[in-house]
């Protein structure tokens, strides 16, 4: 008896210790929660234009995907790179396509913010408030000699005043030394983070209540509400930022995901279902049980280690088109991703994928517009409905046996009236070029994300009908 108490007391200071890391504490039902994942040139963005056709919101996103792939290459040059002080710090991308709200302290402020498969800070925007004067020397600290003075970011901002549930992070903290650069010449922890473009966001790492509204289908309104969730108040921004901040939903600690975490009833685990551009509706990300992929015909691939912790990152074997296999260069790692639109391979894939797809699709071929896009066909003289049946399938092969097949919404898309083109590239870096599975070949697929088995699954799904009405 004696035994099994000192035991259990064992086992208890365990996970105390274990929840204190990074002392995040949930309160939900036992199935998880799920919140709209909305994309940014939905009606419901506040970045939407309505003087934009759709077909000029898809040639925006093929921009914009250009960019962040250029930056996520970069980042795996900076991962190599040390800086001066023998820290690395990790250069995330910028560039975005989909959003989520959150509520933020107590009283709840709702904030819009990014987010981010390949990031991993929690961040947004700040006002100084709770701790001023320390707040006040975070945005000293890090303001560049060089950098042009900071302007009050559009949107909201979260004022830690008016909680009361707000609080700093000390130094030595593991939630502090999971950053990648962090000060700490006082006693509080400082960060900042870089970006591609050479914008910056700098000062106090923070806890505060986080509460998410569970608003999925006919399940009632409930809300999810998290405790203690370490995020960066930020209050110092050089260089142009959109939005309200930014949810990392990366592979690294500090993520949204690891955070969840620490409630052993959600685990580490996120899915989501991207409806198609051509289709009204907003997108729904899940999180915990509920993110569990169970749809026939699901593909289960391992997650392989990353020069940068926060991309979750596969083995890609092969690409087939119809029965022509093409073998993907030994060591091909392959990032998924949800925030760049367009899929990026090898070139020693790109260009038999092309030739190939030439030689089978019977259409006349078209220029890309910008030369953004290696292979594009004249479609002004096919009916609505009939050009899919006219694009072979195309089949990922992935590490662990398993197979993704993409259709023709995934791999293809309509740029300019009767213009459809190839959402397949080449990476434009030649020196450090990086593969990644975008959105658009992830449409109408259910992707699951388990770091706790290391995993990531796909499977066909109807994805507007698995948002729900109500986010229609």
């Amino acid at each position: 008896m004696l035994g099994t108490t000192a035991s259990r007391a064992l086992l208890l200071v365990g996970v105390v210790l274990t929840a204190h890391m990074f002392l995040c504490t949930a309160y939900v039902g036992g199935d998880g929660f799920s919140v709209e994942f909305i994309h940014r040139d939905s009606v419901k963005s506040p970045y939407h234009d309505p003087s934009l056709t759709t077909h000029a919101r898809v040639l925006e996103a093929a921009r914009r995907s250009s960019s962040r792939a250029a930056a996520l290459s970069r980042s795996y040059a900076r991962a190599d790179a040390p800086s001066a002080d023998g820290a690395v710090s990790e250069l995330t991308s910028r560039p975005f396509e989909y959003l989520m709200a959150v509520n933020v302290g107590t009283p709840p402020t709702r904030m819009l913010a990014i987010a981010d498969t390949g990031s991993d800070l929690i961040w947004l925007n700040c006002s100084n408030g709770a701790g001023a004067p320390v707040l006040a020397a975070a945005r000293h600290a890090h303001a560049p000699a060089s950098a042009p003075a900071s302007a009050p970011p559009p949107g909201v901002q979260f004022n830690s005043s008016s909680s009361t549930t707000f609080g700093l992070v000390s130094c030595g903290t593991g939630a502090c030394r999971a950053l990648p650069d962090a000060s700490c010449p006082g006693s509080k922890c400082r960060y900042l983070y870089s970006y591609g473009d050479g914008s910056q966001t700098s000062g106090l790492l923070s806890t505060e209540t986080f509460t998410f509204a569970d608003d999925q289908g006919t399940r009632g309104d409930r809300e999810m509400r998290v405790a203690n969730v370490n995020f960066g108040c930020s209050t110092t921004m050089t260089g142009s930022f959109i939005g309200d901040g930014l949810v990392g939903l990366g592979g690294g600690d500090l993520s949204l995901v690891n955070q969840l975490g620490a409630d052993t009833s959600l685990g580490r685990r996120f899915s989501y279902c991207l409806v198609p551009y051509s289709i009204n509706a907003s997108s729904v990300l899940n999180f915990g049980p509920r993110a569990t992929v169970t749809e026939p015909g699901a593909a289960t691939t391992p997650l392989i280690p990353s020069e940068v912790k926060a991309y979750y990152t596969v083995d890609l074997q092969s690409v087939k088109i119809g029965n022509k296999t093409l073998a993907a260069p030994q060591q091909s790692p392959v990032i998924v991703d949800s925030g760049t639109t367009l899929t990026y391979l090898a070139n020693e894939l790109v260009d038999p994928l092309v030739e190939e797809l030439t030689r089978r699709v019977k259409l006349p071929p078209a220029k890309s517009p910008e030369d953004l896009l290696p292979l594009c066909f004249d479609v002004s003289g096919v009916r609505k409905g009939h050009v899919a049946a006219m694009i072979p399938d195309v089949t990922l092969g992935l590490g662990g046996g398993a197979t993704v097949t993409l259709k023709a919404e995934n791999t293809f898309l309509e740029v300019q009236e009767g213009t459809l083109c190839l959402a397949v590239a080449a990476p434009s870096d030649r020196f450090h070029p990086v593969s990644i599975i975008g959105n658009i070949a992830q449409q109408n697929m259910h992707v699951g994300y388990d770091l706790d088995k290391g995993t990531v699954t796909f499977a066909a799904a109807d994805c507007a009908k698995s948002s729900g009405s109500l986010y229609i």
